[in-house]
């Protein structure tokens, strides 16, 4: 390696190759604790959401709330009407439906991720090609100054 140059690698290289990508158990240690309490606690949460975040519990809650609009609507009553249609029809439904998208949305930031993390990997590679491409341009060039020097020419 030149005399002219040293290279120092950033000590965030070593921490990020020992721990990789982030990862959804470290968040989730990260929310509940990484005790038996907080894994339980957040695997029912896991269990629960992937349930209720899917269309067919959309359907479902749809079902279920339907059952009760002939009573809202035949009583006449407008509060009674605006209440079913705010409190159960909208968010009994609307929950899970907000959840699939979030999934997807979640899915999709993911995937991004993913590609950033593995784009930052190529670029360091690329990066350490540079380094030993300038590290073999560095030898040369010093090896011409060192030969220039013995024939007598100054550099």
């Amino acid at each position: 390696m030149s005399t002219l140059f040293q290279y120092v690698q950033h000590p965030h290289i070593e921490r990020r190759k020992a721990a990789g990508p982030p990862k959804v158990a470290a968040a989730a240690a990260a929310v509940h604790g990484p005790g038996a309490i907080g894994k339980l606690n957040a695997k029912i949460g896991l269990r629960i959401t992937l349930i209720v975040g899917t269309m067919w519990c959309a359907y479902l809650f749809t079902v279920l709330s339907l059952v009760s609009a002939p009573s809202a609507f035949s009583s006449g009553n407008m509060l009674i009407i605006v209440s079913w249609i705010a409190q159960t029809f909208l968010q009994l439904v609307l929950l899970p439906i907000i959840i699939v998208g979030q999934n997807v949305q979640s899915a999709a930031a993911d995937a991004r991720s993913q590609a950033t993390y593995d784009d930052a990997a190529a670029v360091l590679e690329e990066a350490k090609q540079i380094q030993a491409h300038l590290a073999a341009q560095d030898a040369a060039i010093e090896r011409i100054l060192a030969a220039l020097k013995a024939a007598g020419h100054e550099a």
